[in-house]
């Protein structure tokens, strides 16, 4: 037994925490919905509004604008004021960003739509990250953080079909109120739901001491918590650049199939609606199924057995990261299959980093900056989607193909395992400086 928690020993260890983390997939799952469903309405929008590819890349971004802004501020209120408030109110606000956008009549009202809900949905993933990291010892982190991580590319696989199917049949309006009706279900169930395990009457005393289990320490106990640092000296962390840069290139590619892979089917490869949606579904499920085994279950799995947790989520990190680059290959595809195979090992070896990167706020920070440093990286990943959503409308509209596209987006993955590689480099909270005695 030696090493291992007294509460470890027990048969029978309530599981309340585990029901948080499936409480954290299922808003994921939802609000990402509100994000797909935008691409899935790419050809009504065109024809409701009379816009371009450029205009609509415009308006893929708007949600990313606000939610990128938002992202250094939410960090320190999330650290503030708790995981619990501030999920509330941006769950509220995000279902009415829906009905908002259904309701619109004007090209204008409907960006504003979208700006709601890119300050709604701002506190979900740094939120996400600070309550894994309250809620589950380290060597649980991966799997639970991969829960609510598998959530974002579930809900493309069902999300388009699903959205899709509503659209068709009712129009893209009744899509827009359909995922608000959902939100707002979900808004109540996280008020009844949610609280933090020093204000949950539910959690056992035995889970307690399980969760506040220190046999893996990140540092020394004194250090792990600490005095906050500002927000300045965070970003001037090199853990903290190297986990950004890498998180972006991620988020560029991410976004760029978000938004843009049921066009790409439609325009280049020639693919009717109804049918580019269920294509869409295959490469999303195996990044579901990836982002559960590699980036939860394997890496917790090994680091439970001994091996060097750093180097395991390193290697993952990295080695997921560069699978990403299977997006160059879908540069030149000639056909559906050809372009789906390419764009499922990129988003495959993606979803496979995602979870160990949303994991390391909590391994590489102390604990009243979790939610900064989850912060920091997330506005990395919302400015890299402003991007991807922009210069993608650009590039289809100058050269009438992907092609370009995809090489941008693997360009800049590559400059994003270099700063895994030589600026994040061992995954451990960074050392402060002792105060010297006279």
């Amino acid at each position: 037994m030696a090493g291992k928690p007294l509460v470890e020993t027990c048969s029978r260890l309530p599981r309340r925490r585990w029901r948080i983390a499936w409480l954290l997939g299922i808003g994921v799952l939802i609000n990402y919905f509100d994000r797909v469903n935008l691409s899935v309405s790419h050809d009504a929008l065109i024809g409701a509004f009379g816009i371009s590819d450029v205009v609509f890349g415009y308006l893929s971004s708007a949600y990313n604008w606000t939610y990128a802004l938002c992202q250094l501020p939410i960090g320190v209120v999330l650290d503030k004021f708790g995981v619990k408030r501030v999920g509330r109110v941006g769950t509220f606000l995000w279902s009415a960003a829906s009905f908002a956008a259904a309701a619109t009549s004007s090209l204008g009202g409907f960006f504003g739509a979208r700006f709601l809900l890119g300050v709604g949905e701002a506190p979900a993933f740094p939120a996400n990250a600070k309550a894994i990291g309250l809620w589950f010892p380290p060597r649980e982190r991966s799997f639970a953080t991969s829960l609510f991580d598998a959530a974002a590319k579930l809900a493309s696989a069902i999300g388009v079909p699903l959205i899709g199917i509503v659209l068709i049949h009712a129009g893209w309006r009744w899509s827009f109120a359909f995922t608000g009706a959902v939100s707002f279900v979900y808004f109540v169930y996280f008020w009844r739901v949610y609280r933090d395990p020093d204000d949950d009457p539910e959690l056992s005393e035995n889970e307690r001491l399980y969760i506040e289990d220190r046999s893996e320490p990140q540092a020394a106990p004194d250090q792990i918590a600490g005095t906050p640092l500002p927000l300045g000296q965070l970003l001037r962390q090199r853990k903290v650049l190297g986990l950004a840069l890498g998180f972006g290139a991620y988020n560029y590619v991410f976004y760029l199939l978000l938004y843009w892979l049921p066009a790409y089917l439609s325009s280049a490869l020639h693919i009717d609606l109804l049918h580019s949606f269920v294509y869409i579904s295959v490469p999303w499920f195996l990044a579901t199924a990836t982002d559960l085994a590699i980036g939860g279950w394997l890496v917790d799995f090994l680091v439970k057995r001994g091996r060097n947790a750093s180097v395991v989520r390193r290697v993952v990190l990295i080695g997921g990261t560069a699978f990403g680059l299977g997006i160059l290959g879908a540069a030149h595809a000639h056909s559906a299959i050809q372009a789906l195979a390419w764009i499922s090992v990129s988003i495959c070896g993606l979803a496979a980093a995602a979870p160990v990167a949303w994991s390391l706020p909590s391994l590489i920070a102390e604990r009243p900056d979790v939610g900064k440093v989850g912060g920091i990286i997330n506005f990395s990943g919302q400015v890299s989607g402003i991007a991807a959503s922009i210069l993608t409308g650009y590039l289809v509209s100058a050269f009438h193909s992907y092609a370009w596209a995809f090489v941008v987006a693997g360009t800049y993955l590559a400059i994003g395992i270099s700063g895994y590689i030589f600026l994040l480099g061992k995954i451990e909270l960074p050392r402060r400086a002792q105060p010297t005695t006279a």
